[in-house]
């Protein structure tokens, strides 16, 4: 029986899904998913910076969302932007409110789901 390191709650494999139902942190000691969301969330506090996953509606109402590895984070974008790069083809700018601070995050390519997101600085 696997034990979160955070929250001392038993680990419990999601039965729809491959997933082992923790993730490891910097340490590697085992964390459940809901933990990992909120290890996520201090990490994006205290560095003003992150790496999330974009995901990319393809309906005709756009919802994109940004996610972490095992989905537990979710955040919804408020705007998105396709443009041009030179290497990648195509580069995804996003921006989306974290904790009452507005956020930008960039996507290269079509071959990835990582977005590389980053607090910005507030305006007075």
């Amino acid at each position: 029986m696997e034990i979160c390191t955070k929250c001392k709650k038993k680990i419990v494999k999601p039965a729809d899904s491959c997933g082992t139902g923790y993730g490891t942190d910097k340490d590697n000691n085992k964390v459940c998913y809901a933990c990992c969301a909120e290890n996520d969330k201090e990490q994006m506090r205290q560095d003003g910076k992150t790496v999330l996953y974009l995901s990319k509606s393809k309906d005709k109402v756009p919802v994109h969302q940004l996610t972490n590895w095992p989905g537990t984070l979710k955040i919804s974008v408020n705007y998105m932007r396709t443009g041009r790069h030179n290497i990648a083809g195509v580069r995804y700018d996003v921006w989306f409110w974290f904790e009452g601070a507005h956020w930008h995050g960039i996507q290269y390519g079509d071959n990835t789901q990582l977005c590389h997101c980053k607090r910005l600085k507030k305006v007075n």
